[in-house]
């Protein structure tokens, strides 16, 4: 069947209102009605072929919540009515190591991005969020908590689960002291849900007019990384870092800034690499810069239940598709506080 959605023709032009083709539901699959899907900054650099791996027409979005409308032969996990969510990835090859040890977002022979990859069934391009329906074979849809505002939900699923994972795999508690760089779709979430699991968050910033938001939403500290004598202030004091910016620049003062044994995570990708570190702190504090991958479908709703339990969810600024490209435009500025998220309840197709 047919549906709506925005659709980027090519990496010089404007998403626009099209149709594209939705496949055919298969046993273990979901079909989902889209109600809002959160603007990802990966989203703009695969409609612009920033990375050189668009496929064209391309449907960017996988941060989606919507209802099941529809289940195969096979579904026990979901039924008709479910509000639910659809993350970075809609398949693996449930076979290698990674896979079988719930890890997919490492698989062996990589896995199936929401949009942009290989539809295991079609061998075509898989369509994403920005649409009216997307589906999904149920192994990787998951359940969206009651008491949360379902707009505000979207972003979790790869701002949230992005942050969380590292979290959970380098077991922050109650007591750590956990740095976070960069204010944005990333890093607010960083420092909600580092702060609700006790950790005393440090924000680092350009910008000393966030210091007020970041403290609203739970950093005990701001620290503007421009000011040589902050940064030193704080020098070796950081159990861990998370890096949220999406752009390049000096990872050496973030190293300065953690304890022995410390581990600064790389989570945002910019376009161009960083500069290269300073072994030298590295070598004589047994300091690790590491990266970590969206996050499992087992983290996800671990995330999902975890910020249920703390009425958890993005900033959020709401947009309709027509208002994509000013978003898109916006994001390169930095001006959004903190993930546009479109209403596809609202676009006009």
């Amino acid at each position: 069947m047919k549906i709506n959605a925005l659709v980027a023709t090519r990496a010089d032009q404007p998403l626009k209102a099209g149709q594209i083709e939705l496949r055919d539901l298969q046993a273990d699959d979901v079909k989902i009605e889209i109600l809002y899907c959160g603007v990802c900054h990966s989203d703009l650099h695969m409609a612009r072929n920033e990375w050189g791996v668009s496929r064209y027409p391309l449907v960017p979005g996988h941060e989606i919540v919507g209802r099941v409308v529809a289940t195969g032969d096979n579904v026990t996990k979901l039924s008709i009515g479910d509000t639910v969510g659809v993350g970075v990835m809609v398949d693996s090859c449930r076979e290698c190591h990674f896979c079988k040890q719930q890890e997919e977002q490492y698989c062996e022979a990589g896995f199936t991005p929401t949009y942009n990859g290989t539809d295991k069934y079609t061998g075509k391009t898989t369509s994403g969020g920005y649409a009216q329906h997307v589906i999904a074979d149920q192994h990787f849809v998951v359940t969206v908590p009651d008491n949360l505002a379902l707009n505000a939900v979207a972003p979790l699923l790869c701002a949230g689960v992005t942050v969380w994972s590292p979290l959970q795999h380098f077991n922050v508690k109650a007591g750590d002291r956990v740095g976070v760089i960069g204010l944005g779709g990333l890093g607010h979430m960083a420092v909600k849900l580092a702060s609700a699991l006790g950790a005393d968050v440090t924000l680092f910033t350009t910008s000393p007019a966030k210091g007020a938001d970041a403290r609203r939403l739970g950093a005990k500290n701001v620290v503007i990384s421009r000011d040589a004598a902050q940064m030193a202030a704080c020098q070796a004091s950081l159990d861990i870092i998370l890096d949220c910016v999406a752009a390049p620049h000096d990872l050496d003062p973030y190293l300065n800034a953690l304890k022995t044994n410390g581990q600064l995570v790389l989570v945002g990708i910019p376009d161009q690499p960083h500069p290269s570190p300073n072994v030298t702190p590295m070598v004589f504090r047994r300091l690790s810069i590491t990266g970590t991958s969206i996050g499992s479908i087992v983290e996800t709703q671990q995330m999902l239940d975890f910020c249920g339990q703390h009425n958890i969810t993005a900033d959020v600024e709401m947009i309709t598709g027509e208002e994509v490209e000013t978003a898109f435009e916006r994001m390169l500025t930095s001006d959004v506080k903190y993930r546009f998220v479109i209403d596809m309840q609202k676009t006009r197709w």
